[in-house]
């Protein structure tokens, strides 16, 4: 091995896939297999176009070890950074009942949706937060440098000033002061809430935080119905136990609320208890509709296309939401920045009014 090859070895361990380049690797693999080529040409061919350094090196691993008669769930499964449990599983699903080329398709339908909502979300939160970055910036630079300079005017001229600007003055002078104690204090307490959000207490408040949150907390419900729906239809169509099924579909959930609901379902449905009763538990989580349609979908047998028609009406609920998610938050923020920008104006401005009243 060159000196090149080891280096690129090592920083492939700090490297990660794009979810784009796995998403590619699913429908590459897919179209070769239902061309009729076998599984370790489609990976020899696969190496050769990827230009992906990281996932190069992955899938050399990978068709070596399906040229020595490993399976290739088994050679997925040695990079769960890459390869999640549920992408691991599926795989060895329909490896073995022989439909493998349609769970590669399904892989790649999701993988496609989850990125396509992660860019949507991305998109519209990018004008408000350079909104709110600006706003942040713009009012230290006002308390910083243009306040104390009127400040020296007002004092020069020895006026008598409303509460609103000696308010103003007063929150300069406190920055100007110890401006950097309030730097570290946060710094501080954002360390320790991090702290607090990785523990499992913590993480479990938090998450039960945001879903009551409001909006916030309905989108985030929203999501995280899809996900569950559009996870536990696919995978009910394979050979996968339900049980297992329930496991793996908690496993890809954001929301720690939800994990741990379906985890307490997976196990209650190994008790013979069917999975809309179990739901009907946490109505907060799982609306009515949701639970009655699962309930008919187990009584009629058609739970996996219940399953899917709840996920269709999510995820367009959701990509509704996220397309009126600037609207909705640009409004906010202008009246926030309109009024900040007020009271400042008032400040500096009603003090100079009564000077000039004065003369």
């Amino acid at each position: 091995m060159s000196i090149q090859e080891k280096i690129d070895k090592f920083l492939n361990r700090f490297r990660k896939v794009p979810l784009t380049q796995t998403i590619h690797f699913c429908r590459n693999l897919q179209v070769m297999i239902r061309a009729g080529l076998s599984l370790s040409v489609g990976l020899k061919t696969l190496i050769r176009q990827t230009d992906n350094k990281k996932l190069k090196s992955i899938l050399e691993d990978i068709y070596q070890e399906v040229e020595k008669g490993g399976t290739l769930a088994d050679s997925l499964a040695r990079y769960p950074d890459t390869f999640s449990e549920l992408f691991v599983n599926m795989v060895r699903a329909g490896e073995r009942s022989g439909k493998l080329e349609g769970v590669l398709g399904q892989l790649a339908v999701q993988m496609k949706k989850t990125r396509d909502l992660i860019a949507k979300v991305k998109g519209a939160l990018m004008y408000p937060t350079f909104i709110i970055v600006a706003t942040v910036g713009i009012g230290l630079f006002v308390f910083l440098f243009v306040v104390p300079k009127i400040t020296k005017v007002f004092e020069e001229l020895e006026a008598t000033l409303p509460w609103t600007t000696r308010a103003l003055i007063g929150l300069s002078q406190f920055l100007m002061g110890y401006g950097w104690l309030v730097l570290i204090g946060l710094v501080i307490l954002v360390i320790l809430v991090i702290r607090f959000i990785a523990t499992k207490k913590g993480k479990f408040l938090f998450h039960q935080l945001l879903l009551r949150i409001p909006f916030v907390g309905m989108l985030l419900k929203k999501i995280n119905l899809a996900k569950f729906s559009r996870t536990f239809s696919v995978l009910l169509v394979t050979d996968i136990p339900i049980v297992e099924t329930l496991r793996l579909t908690s496993g890809i959930l954001g929301n720690v609320c939800y994990r741990s609901a379906i985890v307490e379902v997976s196990k209650e449905v190994e008790k013979g208890v069917p999975v809309s009763e179990v739901l009907q538990r946490t109505p907060s989580l799982f609306p009515p509709i949701v639970t009655q349609m699962i309930a008919v979908g187990e009584q009629t047998g058609t739970l996996d296309s219940i399953l899917a028609d709840i996920t269709q009406f999510y995820e367009e609920d959701v990509e509704r939401t996220v397309a009126n998610l600037s609207s909705i938050i640009e409004p906010v923020l202008i009246l926030i920045l309109g009024v900040a920008v007020a009271g400042i104006a008032m400040a500096v401005v009603m003090p100079m009014y009564s000077l000039t009243q004065q003369m």
